[in-house]
């Protein structure tokens, strides 16, 4: 099928902006191979299926396949009616677009009527970079974990959302996915599974654990194996399901371990970090909790590594807000 004047499925352009950004390509080639094996997928996006991969979902599928040009809110009460046929529609577009502009539509044409509505917010925190605020989302976490039934998971790398779109099909309800720009590094092989609601654990650790989500696991990964060569316990927890939050995961953690510190890509307040306070508040369990991330403020603009650098969201600047925080806890 011919995608567009200059830009076909196999044109080097396209392959090299997949070859680039491979999580990308697992969101297009997945939501396919759903299609392919009978599910009821329909898929959306408001004129981006260049920047998100689902051009390869046109491809193969261009019936199932509709382009609401830059009309976001409107694909998201047409993904609702959709749903309500029996579909399962797949809609994406930027994160700041998706949580921030149509909150309204999220909130009540698809969460109220608890339509199973699968809400992909892409290029999500700080990826945008020069786009500036507003295309940075650093607030959509709080957002979509305040709207009553409504499922949010960040997968960490490639085969983590792969493995989520799976685990989605069937899923009830409504789901918000939080991705990055397809760049992470890899944290799981080819693959691998995981299930919403469950956190998947990287050891334990007596003196710390680190409680990420998304693009955060892999430099918490990175942190927690520099801080273990320098003889401290650190475990880390990937959170990938932030709503429901894995509640005994938490609290295995808040229990086991002398320091908490949440990870994510996103303002401190609202997201991973004020889930996991307000757990371990309720549970009256005493345990000191970093919350790390963007320090309430209107993140700067510039290129994403030089930001990640920044607001010490990189493996280095993981383990340097660690080690502060053990030296802190040590005192």
């Amino acid at each position: 099928m011919s995608v567009a004047p200059g830009l076909q499925p196999e044109s080097w352009h396209l392959l090299s902006l997949l070859e680039q950004a491979p999580g990308l390509q697992a969101l297009g080639g997945t939501l396919a191979d759903l299609a392919d094996e009978g599910h009821p997928v329909v898929v959306g996006t408001a004129d981006l299926k260049y920047s998100n991969g689902l051009v390869r979902f046109q491809d193969r599928h261009p019936d199932k396949y509709l382009q609401f040009g830059i009309s976001e809110q409107h694909m998201v009460s047409t993904a609702a009616g959709l749903a309500t046929t029996g579909l399962r529609p797949y809609v994406a577009t930027f994160a700041s677009f998706m949580a921030l502009l149509a909150c309204e539509q999220i909130r009540t044409d698809v969460a109220y009527t608890r339509q199973p509505v699968r809400l992909i917010g892409h290029h999500a925190g700080i990826t945008l970079g020069f786009y500036g605020t507003s295309h940075h989302a650093t607030e959509d976490l709080a957002i979509t974990r305040s709207i009553a039934g409504l499922t949010v998971i960040a997968p960490a790398d490639t085969a983590a959302l792969a493995a989520a779109l799976r685990a989605s099909v069937d899923h009830p309800g409504p789901v918000y996915f939080r991705i990055g720009r397809g760049r992470d590094p890899d944290v799981y092989p080819a693959g691998t599974t995981l299930e919403i609601g469950k956190a998947i654990e990287h050891g334990t650790g007596n003196d710390l654990t680190l409680i990420a989500t998304g693009s955060m696991v892999h430099p918490a990964l990175e942190a927690a194996a520099a801080l273990t060569a320098d003889g401290y316990s650190v475990g880390v927890l990937d959170m990938h399901t932030v709503k429901p939050l894995d509640e005994g995961a938490v609290l295995k953690a808040a229990r086991g371990s002398r320091l908490l510190m949440t990870v994510e890509e996103h303002n401190v307040l609202g997201g991973l970090g004020g889930a996991v306070a307000e757990l371990i508040s309720e549970h009256g369990v005493p345990v000191r909790l970093h919350r790390h991330g963007i320090r309430d403020q209107y993140s700067l603009i510039g290129p994403p590594t030089h930001l990640y650098r920044h607001y010490r969201l990189d493996a280095a600047g993981v383990e340097a807000e660690a080690r502060d925080l053990l030296l802190a806890g040590a005192r």
